[in-house]
């Protein structure tokens, strides 16, 4: 089901649903645009989110954005570590809801 390619049909929603997905990409660009955090601060966010959310697509568009904003290997890893403790912390935090009652 995942390839790549698949991403040239996005231009399907464009044509189909334009206001929407003008809307959506200009959000998309301000959300990822420089500000209080880096852009690079940013898709490191966005890699770690993608891993969480097990989003291929995601986590190769925002590898790619990651490092071409200059995110080494150390920073990519710190990331998905935090995503990776994030989730397992959810799990545990989750199983006192065993011990209720």
């Amino acid at each position: 089901m995942y390839d790549m390619k698949n991403m040239s049909l996005l231009k399907k929603l464009d044509e189909t649903a334009p206001e929407a997905m003008a809307g959506f990409w200009a959000f998309d660009k301000a959300v990822f645009a420089e500000g209080a955090l880096s852009v690079r601060t940013k898709q490191l966010i966005a890699v770690a989110v993608s891993l969480t959310t097990q989003c291929p697509y995601c986590l190769e568009l925002h590898t790619k954005a990651a490092r071409t904003a200059g995110a080494t290997d150390e920073q990519l890893a710190q990331a998905a570590l935090v995503a990776a403790a994030i989730r397992a912390g959810g799990a545990i935090t989750h199983a006192t809801h065993l011990f209720k009652g």
